[in-house]
């Protein structure tokens, strides 16, 4: 059994393989007019696909949507029953099919071209044949329907199929799948696509909760405690106390001047036992404290209260103005902890 099993990875690996040399090769320039066809596209990019091909366009227009290109997943069935309707002009159509020849994506052509919306066909013809001359390229004649009517008609073929009795889409699924994904994550570095760019469009789940901003955590307005260089320490412990987040802000209007902690607290009384109440917030606090942005990164938050052994962090914007505080509790939710 674990004979069978490793049997299928190696197909699929090979197969994988085998794609990658097309696309560095014979299919360099199918690949790359795809790209641009979808990249220069002003509306979305409709992924379509009967079976389990409909399984992997599923997954393509989601890691599209996921990594900067707007892309919906159409049923082909659903589609000539009305849902065609969601194509409209400007859009980019990605067919997947093994075959080329599945029935329900064909009877979509018709429209599609009415549309003048262009078609990138993923499918198991070989289109791109190994030959000593990469200029070769099957005839038209050789080709499915569907890759012959496409603009764009992109190769999945593969020597053999990882399942024993050759019917079952395992190593060719595999294929589209890695194409999808190549094309997905091209596009993305062609857009420029940054680490914040993918938190944005991941706020909820864990991964939305590893990427979330300072700016979601933190807290603002009256749960801040503050107060200004002359207020006396009485009046710090008791707002300390209060907002119970065992720091407070030092202000001078809106500007973070200082801060005074429960450690610092505890160092003063130390040092000057009961004439700590007689004396300012001014008098005090920590002058230049470590701050951090809200558009930082949750986690930018923690490794910098980690550097310096603190627990919480005044929130500013680029001219020091004091906008909230975020504290070491609020990142507990946050799963990197």
């Amino acid at each position: 059994m674990k004979l069978a099993g490793e049997n299928v990875v190696r197909i699929e690996a090979e197969a994988l393989r085998v794609l990658a040399d097309r696309i560095a090769g014979p299919m360099a320039d199918a690949f790359n007019r795809a790209v641009e066809l979808i990249y220069g596209c002003s509306g979305r990019v409709v992924v379509t696909g009967m079976g389990k091909s409909g399984i992997i366009a599923r997954k393509i227009a989601a890691t599209l949507n996921s990594t900067g290109t707007p892309a919906l997943f159409m049923h082909p069935v659903e589609a000539v029953h009305g849902d065609l309707g969601m194509v409209l002009r400007g859009d980019a159509v990605l067919a997947l099919s093994a075959s080329g020849e599945t029935e329900e994506i064909l009877r979509l052509l018709a429209t599609l071209k009415r549309l003048q919306v262009p078609v990138i066909a993923m499918t198991c013809d070989e289109v791109y044949p190994k030959s000593a001359d990469t200029s070769v390229r099957a005839t038209q004649a050789g080709l499915s329907t569907l890759a012959a009517a496409a603009e764009v008609a992109l190769d999945c073929s593969v020597a053999e199929e990882a399942c024993s009795l050759g019917l079952a889409p395992t190593a060719s699924t595999t294929c589209m799948l890695a194409l999808g994904d190549a094309l997905a994550m091209t596009l993305a570095e062609k857009r420029g696509f940054k680490e914040e760019d993918f938190a944005n469009l991941h706020p909820g789940g864990k991964l939305g909760k590893r990427l979330a901003r300072v700016e979601s955590l933190m807290h603002t307005g009256d749960a801040v405690p503050r107060v200004t260089p002359s207020t006396t320490m009485p009046d710090v412990i008791y707002e300390m106390s209060r907002k119970k987040l065992g720091v407070t802000a030092v202000v001078e209007g809106d500007k973070l001047v200082g801060v005074i902690s429960d450690g610092d607290l505890r160092r003063l009384l130390e040092q000057r036992g009961k004439d700590v109440l007689d004396l300012s917030a001014g008098e005090c606090m920590t002058g230049n404290p470590k701050t951090i942005t809200g558009h930082e990164f949750a986690a930018t938050a923690l490794a910098l209260m980690e550097e310096k052994k603190i627990t919480s962090l005044a929130v500013v914007d680029g001219n020091g103005k004091l906008e909230g505080i975020v504290h070491l509790h609020d990142l507990w939710g946050t799963e990197m902890m």
